[in-house]
């Protein structure tokens, strides 16, 4: 369903999308002008890319050294194929895991994970490591935003 929503995306909802994450505070008078429509058309293209889920919300990114007392890492997991869904299912039930990405190569999975000290990262992996169909793992910390 998600490859069809993106199949139905123009070149203006492209554009529109990457101001946006760009700068999701941008007036939408201001986007109209940088996309060469109205207002109204901006507002639209927003509510409907919205509500086709497209644009699943609006956040704030903070430099990493701002959020101090934050643990960040990722996870790359091996799964068996046929436990993707449940292990994806059990992740998503960790408010921890901020993030999950299906990739390719080596690894079937990638979590993003943020804990408030080591010894809840540890705690986190160790959690992780039990779902029924992860076979291997592996886990960097992210350091420095550079």
């Amino acid at each position: 369903m998600a490859i069809q929503q993106e199949t139905a995306l123009d070149e203006t909802d492209r554009r529109l999308i990457e101001l946006l994450r760009a700068n999701g505070r941008l007036p939408a008078a201001k986007l109209a002008a940088m996309l060469g429509v109205s207002r109204g058309t901006v507002q639209n293209r927003i509510d409907r890319l919205v509500g086709a889920r497209i644009i699943a919300g609006f956040t704030i990114r903070l430099r990493s050294d701002v959020e101090t007392g934050l643990v960040r890492a990722q996870i790359a997991l091996e799964v068996r194929s046929s436990d993707i869904k449940p292990v994806v299912a059990q992740l998503k039930r960790l408010p921890e895991a901020v993030r999950i990405y299906s990739t390719n190569g080596r690894w079937d999975l990638v979590a993003e994970i943020q804990t408030r000290d080591l010894a809840g990262l540890d705690a986190v992996i160790t959690r992780i490591r039990q779902v029924p169909g992860v076979s291997h793992s592996e886990t960097s910390i992210y350091l420095t935003e550079l």
